[in-house]
Formats: structure tokens, sequence, C-alpha cells
């Protein structure tokens, strides 16, 4: 039997270290042909169905830019530009047209009180002068005082209406505007004299403009002496007319006196 051999002391093996493995190199595919069009930003050619930019992700598709919008379309309601559909467009010619509409509603319901508004303030604003009837008439006149002596500058002079409800008409031969009338009631400026007769407490007052159109009004006078002044605005007058409609002292042996009445045009 053969002896066994003798037994060596172990040796410590280092670990071994782990080997990275090699890149396997590989045949690179044929480029594709980048025939697109280039990119606006920086240029590089791109497939053509690419819609971002390979290199620098800009967007490839650009879009138009937008008309500018006319005036009128910055203004409200129309000046949204979103739009939803056929039906939204149909509905802002709606509302358009309905906003259309109202103007001109408004502008015809508007203009005559717009236009007197300014007429009344040029009235206020500038100056007045003294006009003349070419004619004076009235419907029934007492001997002594003629409808004429209703204008005849004289406040110790005056018309006398037999009764109430008789007129006097003032006739212009050129149109003018009305800015007001003042009326002098009593047979004189006199205290005294001026209840010697009847006095007109209230006159209708009648304007005939040139064009047919004829404005009514109702004059309430205060039974005293002195001018009183009636506002009136009123263009194109060519005719006055005033009815006795009450009046003040009358009795048997009484007329109605009218002492004066002057007429103020816009200068």
């Amino acid at each position: 039997m053969t002896p066994a051999a003798p037994q060596s002391d172990p040796v410590a093996v280092q670990p071994a270290k782990p080997v990275a493995p090699r890149p396997v190199v590989r045949a690179s595919a044929v480029e594709e042909t980048q025939d697109g069009p280039p990119c606006p930003r920086c240029g590089t050619p791109n497939l053509p169905e690419r819609r971002f930019c390979r290199r620098c992700a800009a967007p490839l598709t650009v879009t138009a830019a937008a008309p500018e919008l006319p005036w009128w379309r910055t203004r409200w309601p129309f000046r949204r530009r979103v739009r939803i559909g056929g039906s939204g467009n149909a509905l802002r010619r709606t509302i358009a047209l309905i906003v259309l509409l109202a103007l001109v509603v408004a502008g015809v319901l508007l203009y005559p009180l717009g236009k007197n508004a300014y007429q009344d303030v040029l009235d206020k604003l500038g100056s007045t002068a003294p006009v003349s009837p070419s004619l004076t008439t009235a419907s029934a006149a007492v001997e002594g005082h003629p409808a004429s002596a209703a204008d005849d500058g004289l406040s110790n002079t005056y018309w006398g209406a037999p009764a109430i409800g008789d007129s006097v008409d003032f006739t212009f031969r050129t149109p003018f505007r009305l800015v007001d009338l003042i009326v002098h009631t009593g047979a004189s400026a006199d205290p005294e004299q001026f209840r010697q007769q009847a006095r007109p407490l209230v006159l209708a007052l009648e304007v005939t403009a040139s064009d047919g159109e004829v404005h009514r009004k109702q004059v309430t006078l205060n039974d005293q002496p002195g001018p009183q002044t009636v506002a009136t605005g009123i263009s194109d007058v060519v005719r006055v007319k005033l009815t006795v409609r009450e009046a003040a002292g009358t009795g048997p042996g009484r007329t109605v006196a009218l002492a004066e009445v002057e007429f103020f045009k816009r200068t």
C-alpha cells in the first residue's frame, strides 16, 4: 500500500474581476433620405411625414397668419373671434341685425326729441329780436278797438273781443323761429284803467308752421297789468292764432281787452 502524500497548507485565491462584454458591432442600416421640407427655424431637412424638426423640435407645418380684422369687428358685439360652427355665425348675424334694427328704431323715435332739445339750447344761448306780423285780423271786434290794435306797439290801446270764443290772427310774411311771445292784457297798463274792461285769463294758442303743421297750447295768464311771457320754441312759424277761452271781469257792456301781443324770433 502506497503511503499518502503529505498535504500542504491551502493558499488564498483572489476573486476574479468581471470582464465587461465587448460591444457587438452591427452593420448600420442605410440612413433614410431626408427629402422633406427644411425646418423653418434651423434649416435641417426632415422626412416628409414628420410634424416636428428632428433637430430643434420646431413645428414643420407653418400656418398662415390670420388676416387682420376690419375695424368694426373690433367693436362689441362683433369683436369675438371664436366661432362655433355654422350656428355661431348665424347667431352673430341675427344679433347684429337686431342691434341694427334697434338703432334705427331708436334714431327714428329719438330724433325729434334730440332736435327739439338742440333747438331749445340754441334759444336759451342765443339772442332774440322782435318780429312784426304782416297782417292782423280777428273773428270779431268792437267798434274803435280793431284787431290791429293788438300789434301796434302800444299797451294803452287794445283789441276788443265782443265775447268768449272770439279770436285774433297774426300772419307773417317770412317763416321764423318763434322763441316766445309777450302778452299784455286789459285796457291799459295803468292799474286803474286795467280793470275797466274784461281781461283774458285763458287763451288757446294755435301756431301754424310753413309746412302746415299746427302746434296747439293752452296759455293761462295772470289777471294783472304788465307783460307776461309765453315760451314757445317753434320753428318755421307763419301764423299765430289766439282764441279767448276764459276771461275775468266780464259783464254787460264790457269787452274782453287784449292790449298787445309781441313776437320774438331767434337771431
